[in-house]
């Protein structure tokens, strides 16, 4: 790509040369002995105050220019007679891939560039100078999302404006400010965000260190207290009565939950379907190879063992062997045994075994979505080397003027790149599946 100059002549090398000293202040701290003087720590606290206020200052330029891409891929798609409604597509995806980041924060971004260059220069200023963060200019934005362009300049204004006004204060404050702002200006308003808040209640689930996960609920406020104070009662009650069984409070609460959502002890297995990708030599073996769960991530060997031992005991659980097909020098995925009848099921579910979540650079969202790289209509086949799964927002973006996805010539492992409108490519691989056993002979 062309090393061009952007604003005042900075161009990316003249950045990358200056991220090379930034790099040198670790190594020359980290060469130093261990003992340092008074004058010295003074000096390293300085430091990590200028390099926070930098951070701030790069996500505002960071701002600037992602306004500035935006605005010329939708005036181009304008020029070029494209319908209104494909002027924006792809490019939140574009903005992600070039921050190493998601489709969905890449979506994050925009709408934080698009507020603070459009309606709020006083908190884009702040940014700019490195006295406000990125994180608290989030918050000033989420939290006037809902007013019009006017209101929300006037919450700019007032909050901003005087940068001693937000000096010293925490992200709760922060928010607590532009909130009540927001009230005063527009409660109409707020009321209609808070009726369709309720529209995205919703459950999630997401890895958590040592085989734990993270159940996450969104609800309105008020049954979301009503739950947290309900488990808080009874488990308190528990403790109270002596049948706690050496469980703290905190404990309690979570096996409650179990108990009431599945109807079961948290001792017994739930009734509900769950894909564990195992070796056959940590099967049959012992072997430490990690197992994966799709959607979760990799368990210990020794868990996924037991966990499947429980469930081929248990009366009450089904179990099912699918064979996958690895090579054993890198874990790729090749083929998969399948039961259905209809080959583009068998087909759907190796994509989904092989690539886990979607494909695009920086994206783990779930697959929703299964795409050929050549699209169907320029010849492409309906074959697992030439499909790869995506999101549904990324498969949407793909579509868009520009974009392109090509197989690399790699036989062994299955490399997609992705080509942006701006010619910026970019890779992606599948992950490996659990070594399987190398037989000799």
């Amino acid at each position: 790509m062309d090393d061009g100059s952007c604003g005042d002549g900075l161009s990316p090398n003249d950045i990358r040369r200056f991220l090379s000293r930034i790099a040198a202040i670790a190594v020359s701290s980290a060469e130093t002995e261990s003992g340092v003087d008074d004058d010295a720590a003074a000096l390293a606290v300085e430091t990590i105050t200028a390099l926070e206020e930098l951070k701030a200052a790069a996500a505002g330029a960071q701002a600037v220019l992602t306004t500035q891409v935006a605005d010329t891929i939708r005036r181009q798609r304008r020029e070029a007679g494209r319908p209104a409604a494909r002027w924006n597509t792809g490019i939140a995806t574009q903005i992600g891939l070039a921050r190493k980041d998601s489709p969905h924060r890449g979506t994050t971004h925009l709408g934080l560039a698009r507020a603070l260059t459009a309606e709020m220069p006083h908190t884009l200023g702040q940014l700019r100078r490195g006295d406000l963060s990125e994180w608290r200019a989030t918050i000033l934005v989420r939290e006037t999302a809902c007013l019009t362009a006017e209101d929300r300049r006037l919450v700019d204004a007032r909050l901003c404006a005087d940068p001693t006004v937000l000096t010293g204060t925490g992200d709760s404050t922060v928010a607590a400010m532009a909130a009540r702002l927001a009230a005063e200006l527009d409660a109409a308003a707020v009321a209609r965000r808070k009726a369709r808040g309720v529209q995205h209640r919703r459950v999630t689930v997401r890895p958590a260190p040592d085989f734990m996960g993270h159940l996450g609920a969104l609800l309105p406020m008020d049954r979301a207290v009503c739950v947290w104070a309900t488990l808080r009662r009874d488990a308190d009650t528990l403790i109270a009565t002596g049948d706690a069984d050496g469980r703290t409070r905190d404990q309690i609460m979570a096996d409650l939950l179990v108990e009431r959502t599945i109807g079961l002890a948290p001792t017994i297995s739930p009734p509900v379907a769950v894909q564990v990708v195992i070796s056959d030599l940590s099967l049959l073996g012992g072997s430490d190879i990690p197992a994966e769960i799709p959607g979760y991530g990799p368990i210990p060997a020794a868990a996924a063992r037991a966990w499947i031992a429980g469930a081929v005991d248990s009366d009450e659980t089904a179990v099912t062997l699918r064979k996958l097909y690895a090579r054993p020098t890198d874990g790729q995925l090749t083929a998969v045994e399948s039961v259905a009848r209809c080959f583009p099921t068998g087909l759907a579910r190796l994509i989904d075994l092989r690539d886990r979540t979607c494909r695009t650079p920086w994206c783990d969202a779930p697959i929703r979505h299964h795409d050929h790289i050549t699209p169907h209509e320029d010849g492409g086949p309906t074959t697992a080397d030439n499909g790869l799964g995506l999101c549904a927002a990324c498969n949407h973006a793909k579509q868009g003027d520009g974009w392109t996805t090509a197989r690399t010539e790699n036989p062994d492992v299955h490399t997609v790149e992705f080509r942006t409108p701006t010619g910026h490519t970019y890779r992606s691989v599948p992950p490996a599946l659990p070594t399987p056993w190398k037989r000799a002979g």
